[in-house]
């Protein structure tokens, strides 16, 4: 019997069929495969949410094993926080609603991002001034070259933007469960994305009711085709397919006046200083200013969304190797404009940037 195409188990409904697929819904189950795939040198991929991968058309000649670990076990800290640790197969934001329910603090503005709590360590996942690394107090993941499992504290997970210690090594981590701090309190974090906060209709640096940020989060994530819909072509995309560009002060001073040049004027790039040395700009706003527009590409195949540059959608009769064709025209047109290499965030299987 032939398994389904990967599309049917990925965000942006692309890649073709896999040699095998299992699920593993419990930890001892999940350890047990990749353990024996491991030993017997079979190519294996580790999929649980499908949000943020892109199969190859050819697909996966491998055993696929999806996660669909369940469980949340909370404990109370001597600090008055609350400890919660999460299955790597629980969804990310039934989680978040959870929280924001029973007034739990510190993940409210990661609302709306589709994929598995165990996703969440690896990319570092952010949006709209917070990140996982701010509230991850631990890991508990199986080192696939050892076959030891581990835990890791946050200090060991080396988290940066938008990378860890599990995606600097693809392949050689299997996060299984991960341990978060939480504030007990019905007021949000500190609202520091400019955005969110005139949503809110807050000053940066105020805080607001839990349920007030989820709801603003969600509604402007809608608002870019960032919230999965089934209505919503848009939303047919593994989200924002490039990470904002990380440039040395002297890198991107060159990079400003390049633009200032280009585009006449005295307009300079956005910039958010993340230390002494080193600032992110905004890949939308190379991408715009390379000349791809929202919705350029095929409004049938591929195409970058009508709502937010960032993403790539699947219009319905696009392929895999059509929206690399697509990344790459981007990359290359940005590079060629400003310098400025951009990094896809996505995770390609059977596929080379």
């Amino acid at each position: 019997m032939s398994t389904p195409p990967l599309s049917e188990l990925t965000t942006l409904r692309l890649g073709g069929p896999a040699a095998r697929i299992t699920t593993a819904d419990d930890d001892d189950l999940l350890l047990e495969t990749v353990r024996a795939s491991d030993a017997a040198e079979q190519p294996l991929l580790v999929l649980a949410g499908g949000s943020n991968v892109v199969v190859a058309d050819e697909g996966f000649a491998g055993t696929v094993v999806r996660v669909a670990t369940r469980g949340v076990d909370s404990f109370a800290m001597s600090d008055g926080r609350l400890q919660l640790d999460v299955a790597a197969g629980e969804s990310w934001d039934a989680l978040v609603a959870a929280c924001v329910e029973h007034e739990l603090s510190g993940i409210e503005a990661l609302s709306g991002i589709p994929g598995s709590v165990g996703a969440t360590p690896i990319q570092n996942v952010g949006a709209y001034g917070q990140e996982i690394a701010d509230v991850i107090i631990g890991v508990r993941a199986l080192d696939r070259l050892t076959g030891e499992v581990h835990e890791l504290d946050n200090e060991a997970c080396l988290y940066d933007y938008r990378s860890s210690v599990f995606k600097r090594d693809p392949g050689r981590w299997l996060v299984l469960r991960v341990r978060f701090a939480l504030e007990r309190t019905p007021e949000s974090e500190p609202v520091r994305y400019a955005e969110l906060a005139a949503r809110l209709g807050v000053d940066a640096g105020e805080r607001a009711p839990l349920a007030e940020v989820r709801a603003a989060v969600l509604a402007l994530r809608r608002a870019k085709g960032m919230l999965l819909d089934p209505a919503d072509p848009d939303t047919v995309s593994a989200g924002s397919f490039f990470t904002n560009p990380i440039l040395h002060e002297r890198d991107f001073e060159a990079f400003a006046r390049r633009a200032a040049e280009r585009l006449g004027g005295d307009l300079r790039p956005p910039a958010w200083r993340l230390s002494e040395r080193t600032l992110k700009t905004s890949a939308a706003w190379l991408i715009e200013r390379a000349g791809f527009g929202r919705g350029h590409g095929d409004p049938q195949g591929i195409a970058i969304s009508s709502k937010h540059t960032l993403a790539l959608t699947n219009r319905g009769a696009g392929s895999t190797s059509e929206l690399v064709a697509l990344a790459r025209e981007i990359a290359g047109g940005v590079h060629e404009a400003f310098g400025v290499q951009l990094v896809p965030e996505p995770v390609f299987v059977g596929l080379r940037w």
